[in-house]
């Protein structure tokens, strides 16, 4: 792995793909043998899940179900500070074992707005699957159940990750050079 450069900033390696790749398959393997015979429902968090929420299922041994949302906080680097939910759910969540799967846990406010919306539909349970939490960042009370890797509060693109659009469709996870 080698330096890259995405729009007007370089970035450095962090995590290759194998790193993630044995990370994702231990996520997998936890939540299946917590879900035994539950049926749960993913529901992953777009853009930046869809690489993890896709590799989380293919590696699932459990009957489940998976949907897609649209939940937006970031412009460029940062935060927005806004939550805008532009693709709506359309399942019905009662008295279902909910599992978000998020590529990164930042602040942690997109998701403390978000779930009040789901728990307000009755769910059996709502947990929390991230591949990248930052410890450092985080100003809300949410955390993963399901934690893959908690990283610097340094900005990353990669496996699902952009910056301003690109950068998704590398493999590995690489950090902004300073």
């Amino acid at each position: 792995m080698e330096r890259i450069t995405v729009h007007d900033k370089n970035f450095v390696p962090y995590l290759t793909a194998a790193d993630i790749e044995v990370k994702v398959k231990e996520l997998a393997a936890r939540i299946s043998a917590d879900y035994v015979d539950k049926r749960p429902l993913f529901l992953a968090v777009l853009n930046g899940s869809f690489l993890f929420a896709a590799d989380v299922f293919r590696n699932l041994t459990i009957e489940a179900e998976i949907s897609f949302i649209k939940l937006a906080s970031y412009k460029g680097t940062t935060s927005s500070g806004n939550v805008i939910t532009a693709i709506g759910l359309e399942e019905p969540l009662f008295e279902r074992h909910i599992i978000l799967l998020e590529d990164i846990i930042d602040t942690g406010k997109t998701l403390h707005e978000f779930i009040p919306q789901l728990a307000h539909q009755q769910p059996a349970s709502i947990r929390i699957a991230a591949l990248l939490t930052k410890p450092d960042a985080l100003k809300y009370p949410v955390h993963a159940d399901y934690e893959g890797f908690a990283i610097p509060n340094k900005f990353v693109v990669g496996y699902g990750l952009d910056y301003d659009g690109l950068g998704r469709n590398i493999p590995a996870i690489y950090q902004v050079e300073l």
